[in-house]
């Protein structure tokens, strides 16, 4: 019997298997969702990397809604090219 299919939109918490709330939804694209970890960007590793080799990816923000991306030292409160909130920006793993 399948799942039965779940509504995942921005601010949706996320929980594994075993009932541990891993995050909350931040960001998505043609390859699923991104998490907001209670840790932050520390709970990243080099496993992240598509390459698998660290220092090969950077990690950046991006905005949803236009595309603009930027440091993530730097996460604006709303994007500085388009004006969307904070909301619409999200992780984004740029090679």
């Amino acid at each position: 019997m399948a799942p039965d299919p779940t509504d995942v939109t921005f601010g949706t918490e996320i929980y594994d298997e075993a009932g541990t709330r891993l995050g909350t939804v931040r960001g998505f694209d043609e390859h699923g969702f991104y998490v907001s970890t209670d840790g932050g960007i520390a709970a990243l590793s080099s496993e992240h990397l598509a390459s698998g080799i660290a220092g090969e990816a950077e990690l950046m923000w991006r905005c949803w809604s236009c595309g603009e991306m930027g440091d993530i030292e730097k996460l604006p409160d709303e994007c500085p090219a388009c004006g969307a909130p904070k909301e619409d920006i999200y992780y984004w793993q740029e090679d």
